[in-house]
């Protein structure tokens, strides 16, 4: 049986360079694009009568930026990837972006064959990151804030949730693996960064793999 293609959406504001990608991306069987906008509010909207699996999203455009944009989208769909494509590496694009859901990050330099794995990646719950990016992120794992762990350890469900967290799941996948509510999952990540003083949930999966609690292959 042939598996479905990947569903993307475009988001960017220069119509000339989203026909470019749209022309690169029909070359690829498995991917088709299902429609593109031009800022943050016509990606919310798209991103809901749509249900794509992957959004390309830049980051710097009129009106709501990609990273508000990113935010509501992963709030009112968690189960969406999204991946930047953007020209900005500077640390106040990337952590927030991170921050607000996003599973991937690319730059524009990046050649072709790097955008079509980044979005194979995403799409399959991966996280992707250029090597620029992975750097900084690694970086700020490196250096943690100067907080201690509280004396609060994670309960068994917390760390399964921890587990399948780092793996790229989705709330909404978690609940269903766990069999629990989306409500009961989104607590216990909220508890996980707190007791953990991490500030996203790929801080927290980049902690899971620096402890040894997940591996680096992807989930089932």
């Amino acid at each position: 049986m042939t598996s479905m293609p990947i569903r993307v959406v475009l988001v960017d504001d220069h119509a000339l360079l989203r026909k470019g990608i749209i022309a690169l991306l029909a070359r690829e069987p498995d991917i088709v694009v299902v429609g593109e906008a031009g800022d943050g509010q016509e990606a919310i909207a798209r991103a809901a009568a749509l249900r794509p699996d992957v959004i390309l999203m830049d980051l710097v455009m009129p009106g709501l930026d990609g990273i508000a944009a990113i935010r509501q989208i992963t709030s009112a769909q968690p189960e969406i990837r999204i991946l930047v494509l953007t020209s900005f590496a500077t640390d106040e694009k990337v952590f927030p972006a991170i921050k607000a859901g996003a599973l991937g990050y690319l730059l524009k330099d990046s050649g072709p064959e790097a955008l079509v794995q980044a979005i194979r990646q995403v799409a399959h719950g991966e996280s992707s990151l250029h090597p620029i990016i992975a750097r900084k992120v690694l970086h700020e794992l490196a250096h943690p804030a100067a907080h201690p762990l509280t004396p609060q350890p994670l309960t068994a469900r917390e760390l399964e949730v921890l587990r399948l967290l780092a793996q790229g799941l989705s709330n909404r996948e978690i609940a269903d693996r766990l069999v629990i509510t989306e409500m009961t999952v989104r607590t216990h990540v909220s508890n996980i960064l707190g007791k953990l003083h991490l500030a996203s949930r790929i801080q927290a999966a980049l902690y899971a793999l620096r402890e040894g609690l997940v591996g680096f292959d992807p989930p089932a």
